[in-house]
């Protein structure tokens, strides 16, 4: 029965492979954020300082910048099965390795830095939105990748409240067996209960029947990247998210610098950011995506990012943060499911895997530059100096978009 292509499948039988798909996508990023929570613990544990722990977090950036393309062939060519098993076995790897190096027995240092190289082939989330993406209509696919931010802020919410607690209570090696054992359950349910392949019958026998190139072939990547119908899309996604990426990156130090919070308060403060995420992207961009083209919902995602941009340069104090907070999670969602959406629809159905991976790189790219860059702004010009480029930039990609709208040159093109 999992072997069979998309096209025989029933309709219950579809919908019950999206419904697992969102449920393996939260299991993974719940893990996820446990281990976010307890890694600047653990690096203080074995006395790495600042400098240090930024080198292991651009480790984690670069690997997934530079995983995140090659994995996303292998998803295309290998099929959903073996990429969300992949996946989750990567993962598993992490936090066995993060997990033996909280034991005072063993090389710490060495084995911290040793579990982010799994990290190059950890990509639920990419691999859940391109099986989303392959079992949905063009029509359907906004809202049902939006759907997405219900497991991010999952994720969020119960990885950051989760790890905080199970490390207080039972050590900082608990999160990472208890994430170990998560992710073992995930690869299993990935390989038991997903499709070898998602695409459609005929999308598979014209892959099968062409040249198969290697998995990594970066001029096929780069290729795919370049088309005219992409580029655009791509560069609005870069450049427009950059500076609240900068933000988020620099998050942690702005909170206890600036808002001057405790811990836990900069928690609660993290679990409403979820909570925001759930209620935008479950709840208001499906109703939004089935009432307004996607290049609308893109223009007002960057004007919005724009006004947020100003609010950030004239706050003085974390009362002001949470007013701006719904807008910023309105745009970072409704940036990042837009883009996807019309990403995918822009290369063909065999290659949906490679963009999406492409696509799940922007994010490791603003980790891997985001900590020096955002660090000399903050240290020079203080927080304002993320609003401001914020709405600069944001009012820039706006006039851009009103210029030359992406509808024109798609037309050109065709």
């Amino acid at each position: 029965m999992s072997g069979q292509p998309p096209g025989s499948m029933g309709a219950l039988r579809r919908q019950g492979i999206i419904i697992l798909t969102y449920v393996l996508a939260a299991l993974e990023l719940t893990c996820l954020f446990m281990q976010f929570s307890i890694i600047p613990y653990l690096s203080r544990t074995l006395d790495l300082d600042s400098v240090a722990f930024g080198y292991l977090q651009t480790t984690f950036g670069v690997l997934q910048l530079l995983g995140g393309p090659v994995f996303g062939r292998f998803a295309d060519q290998c099929g959903a099965r073996a990429a969300l098993s992949l996946s989750f076995v990567a993962a598993s790897a992490l936090y066995l390795l993060l997990a033996a190096s909280c034991s005072p027995a063993l090389p710490g240092v060495f084995l911290l830095f040793a579990s982010r190289l799994p990290a190059a082939l950890m990509h639920t989330l990419p691999a859940a939105q391109m099986v989303i993406t392959d079992l949905t209509a063009p029509a359907e696919r906004p809202a049902a990748l939006s759907r997405l931010g219900l497991c991010f802020g999952v994720g969020v919410i119960f990885g950051s409240l989760l790890g905080g607690t199970l490390s207080t209570m039972y050590g900082l090696q608990c999160p990472a067996i208890v994430a170990l054992g998560v992710t073992l359950l995930g690869a299993v349910l990935s390989f038991t209960c997903i499709p070898v392949t998602t695409k459609e019958a005929s999308v598979q026998s014209a892959h099968q029947g062409g040249t198969k190139a290697s998995v990594f072939d970066l001029k096929a990547i780069t290729r795919l990247l370049l088309l005219p119908k992409v580029l655009p899309v791509f560069l609005v996604k870069v450049i427009s998210g950059f500076p609240s990426g900068l933000f988020m990156v620099m998050s942690s130090i702005i909170y206890m610098d600036f808002f001057q919070l405790e811990a836990a308060q900069a928690g609660y403060l993290m679990s409403f950011f979820g909570v925001l995420q759930m209620v935008i992207q479950g709840l208001v961009f499906g109703r939004l995506s089935t009432r307004f083209p996607e290049e609308a919902l893109l223009r007002s995602s960057v004007l919005v990012f724009a006004v947020v941009g100003l609010g950030m340069a004239l706050m003085s104090n974390v009362v002001h943060f949470c007013f701006l907070m719904p807008g910023l999670v309105f745009s970072l969602c409704t940036l990042n499911v837009v883009t996807d959406s019309m990403l995918t629809k822009a290369v063909s159905a065999s290659d949906t895997g490679t963009m999406l991976g492409l696509s799940a790189s922007v994010h490791p790219l603003t980790r891997t530059l985001g900590p020096t860059l955002g660090g000399l702004l903050y240290r020079s010009y203080g927080v304002s100096i993320f609003g401001h480029v914020q709405l600069m930039v944001n009012l820039l990609v706006l006039f851009v978009l009103w210029w030359k709208p992406l509808s024109q040159k798609r037309d050109k093109v065709r």
